[in-house]
């Protein structure tokens, strides 16, 4: 937001804006107030997820998801139906605050919040292709 003339184009894979709104339960908001830490399992890791106070209070201060987002240029938004992680409905809400035009929403139907497996990978390439491709036509 601080430097949008500076933003040719974005390519959002399982965005997850506004995240303190919707990805925390009341218990889990409490023990980060509380505790100033919340630990959980994660399901790609050994290792705990960690969310701290300052990263919510940080999320919680970036809303964009507002209002209309003042943005013209291309943006395409990757995200898997089957995303444990963010509900898949986010990115066609996200979608249409963007006053650009040129914004797509690409749905993988099995796809996962990770979208790691070769064809997600190549559909991401293809994303960021397509959008450097409008980026330098409008140059």
């Amino acid at each position: 937001k601080a430097r949008r003339e500076q933003v040719a184009g974005l390519v959002g894979i399982a965005a997850a804006p506004d995240f303190t709104d919707w990805g925390f339960n009341e218990e889990q908001k409490l023990r980060l107030l509380r505790e100033g830490r919340l630990e959980e399992p994660s399901p790609y890791s050994d290792q705990p997820t960690v969310t701290t106070r300052a990263f919510w209070e940080s999320g919680g201060a970036n809303r964009v998801m507002t209002g209309p987002i003042a943005y013209d240029g291309p943006v395409r938004l990757l995200q898997g139906h089957r995303d444990e992680e963010v509900p898949w409905q986010r990115a066609p809400a996200l979608a249409e605050l963007f006053r650009s035009d040129a914004v797509q929403t690409w749905l993988v139907k099995d796809g996962d919040h990770r979208l790691s497996r070769d064809s997600d990978i190549a559909l991401i390439v293809r994303a960021v292709e397509d959008v450097l491709t409008l980026c330098s036509s409008r140059s």
